[in-house]
């Protein structure tokens, strides 16, 4: 307490020395024939004089800005005003009746604060099931799963806390039935309004309260679990003030921003702030896609709107990274380019199809694109095909690499599946592909994704032979046997050379290999002996590629590394 005084007392008297030093400048006297120094804008005024017998909001004829100036609103004068501060003996004015100009920001912000905030409301809930909303809560999963934000177990749950509280309001009493409170905002006068999914989870009850306290019960049009939106809808007596959607593509890293929803129940709450990121993958599901902003969002804000400063909704405020709880800066929003597509479906059909080609993905690095000749890394490299899917019926195979997908280029894997999920079934694409070192067109028919979709069956099995073992890239092959199989627990019908050592430290251990893995392919060329493989590394290293793509495969999923040549 005694160094929290000193410091307060330090601070008092260096704010009234910088009274004291600012005093003398606050006002000089203006001389008859000159402007006085700009006022905010930059733009010279010109010398103030004293009011003639007008009426009040008159502009004085003779009052005409330099060229280039912007005109200042007309002056009222107020009988009842106090009277403007007059210089003093010694030539200055009274300081403490002169005021600061205000921020060009302070009103940019309070008019879209004042003109928005009709639009966002607060979204409270009675669970059906409290036991299962504590459970979501509760840290639960793994970071690689694809579990949806709101269900539990999903990394979202793990690492980026929601913000809607479990006693609603501050000051509310306890509940024997538990409560959320959340944000959502209006997208159509009819009484459609937008949320996060999981501030309606396992809901039994939801109500909607407006800006003037108005409270109606919410009928649930449609949620999707996987993007963490819904869609709801009030009765409401008449037409309610709407938002407009942005473009969130249009966004800039540095662009303003203002938040508004329902902090710790604190209704109609605004922030500022920027756009931080964009494109932020936080693991909480496939299509990640998520603004980054440092503008204050707490429990609470989930499912409230993000405007640009056009006063357009550009993203849905979701998650936020924080070990206490609270906002350290880093809030996540789903961008208004995902959410807008996905509202129009649950409001049309109160559903979300979204289209499936069954093709595996995963990255493509800078190792990889060297051993296929890329001259980038670009595009998403195809893992494994599922059976009987668009893709195998389009011949595409594991380890060709998506280049372009109807049109659009593939920077990024995870470009894809938001690209093919957006897609209507039925829909014919096509697809860039690099293959044998060129690239080639193909052609496929997307369908409709269906979750409950069964798993491929195993590959037919092969008869075992009995080759010897060999060295290359860095690790120990062998072929299938039976007692192989059985050590490794590998299925009848597994193909390849099984690694039975990994050097510790060596390119391979670095790559994730362990003993076990099936090394099936090296690059196009299939794995069938242990000896095919140094034949295949001498042909790379022959063309020059320093990096080989091997393709290996655990417990039924396959994926690429790439491995220096020098190793075999």
């Amino acid at each position: 307490m005694r160094l929290f005084g000193r410091r307060s007392a330090a601070c008092a008297a260096s704010l009234a020395l910088c009274m004291v030093v600012a005093a003398p400048l606050g006002a000089q006297p203006q001389e008859p024939a000159r402007t006085q120094a700009p006022q905010g804008n930059g733009a010279p005024q010109p010398e103030r004089k004293p009011p003639v017998p007008a009426e009040a909001g008159q502009p004085q004829p003779s009052e005409k800005p330099p060229a280039g100036a912007e005109t200042a609103p007309p002056k009222t004068h107020d009988a009842n005003a106090a009277p403007a501060a007059e210089p003093s003996e010694n030539g200055r004015a009274d300081n403490a009746k002169a005021r600061a100009p205000e921020s060009p920001f302070a009103e940019v912000f309070s008019q879209l604060a004042g003109r928005l905030v009709g639009v966002v409301v607060n979204v409270s809930t009675q669970m059906a099931h409290p036991q299962a909303k504590m459970a979501q809560d509760a840290p639960q999963g793994s970071p690689g799963s694809q579990t949806p934000p709101g269900v539990p177990g999903a990394p979202l749950d793990d690492f980026f806390r929601d913000f809607f509280g479990e006693k609603g309001a501050p000051g509310n009493s306890g509940s024997p039935r538990a409560a959320s409170l959340g944000s959502g905002f209006i997208i159509d006068p009819a009484g459609l309004i937008v949320t996060n999914n999981h501030v309606i989870a396992n809901a039994e009850q939801v109500t909607v309260t407006f800006s003037d306290d108005t409270t109606l019960q919410a009928q649930i049009i449609g949620r999707d679990a996987v993007t963490d939106l819904a869609l709801l809808k009030v009765n409401a007596k008449g037409p309610l003030p709407a938002a407009n959607w942005g473009d969130s593509a249009q966004a800039r890293v540095g662009d303003w921003v203002l938040a508004i929803g329902n902090p710790f129940g604190l209704g109609g709450s605004v922030t500022a702030g920027i756009i931080s990121a964009t494109a932020r993958d936080i693991h909480s599901g496939p299509y990640d896609d998520y603004l980054q902003t440092d503008a204050s969002i707490n429990r609470g804000n989930s499912g409230g709107p993000m405007f640009n400063l056009a006063g357009e909704v550009i993203g849905i405020n979701t998650a936020i990274y924080s070990p206490s709880g609270g906002s350290i800066g880093i809030g996540f929003a789903i961008p208004s380019a995902m959410a807008q597509p996905i509202i129009e479906q649950l409001k049309a059909t109160g559903k979300v199809e979204r289209g499936w080609i069954g093709a595996r993905i995963q990255p493509v690095t800078d190792e990889i694109a060297e051993s296929l000749g890329l001259e980038k890394n670009r595009g998403a490299m195809i893992a494994a095909v599922d059976w009987a899917s668009p893709a195998e019926k389009a011949k595409l195979q594991p380890g060709d690499l998506i280049l372009s997908y109807d049109g659009k280029p593939i920077e990024r894997s995870r470009q894809l599946p938001r690209l093919v999920a957006d897609t209507p079934p039925d829909k014919q694409v096509k697809l860039t592909i690099w293959r044998d070192g060129k690239e080639r067109e193909v052609e496929l028919k997307v369908i409709a994704l269906n979750p409950n979709r069964p798993a491929p069956p195993p590959p037919d099995p092969e008869k075992p032979k009995s080759p010897p073992s060999v060295e290359a890239l860095g690790v120990k092959l062998a072929k299938l046997t039976p007692d192989l199989r059985k050590q490794f627990s590998l299925s009848d019908g597994a193909k390849g050379a099984v690694i039975i050592e990994v050097p510790q430290n060596s390119p391979a251990a670095n790559q994730g290999l362990r003993a076990g893995d099936l090394l099936v392919a090296v690059g196009r060329s299939a794995v069938a002996n242990p000896e095919d493989v140094p034949q295949l590394i001498a042909g790379a290293r022959k063309n020059g590629h320093r990096n080989v793509l091997v393709r290996v495969e655990r417990e039924g999923s396959s994926r690429f590394v790439a491995l220096p040549v020098e190793t075999g």
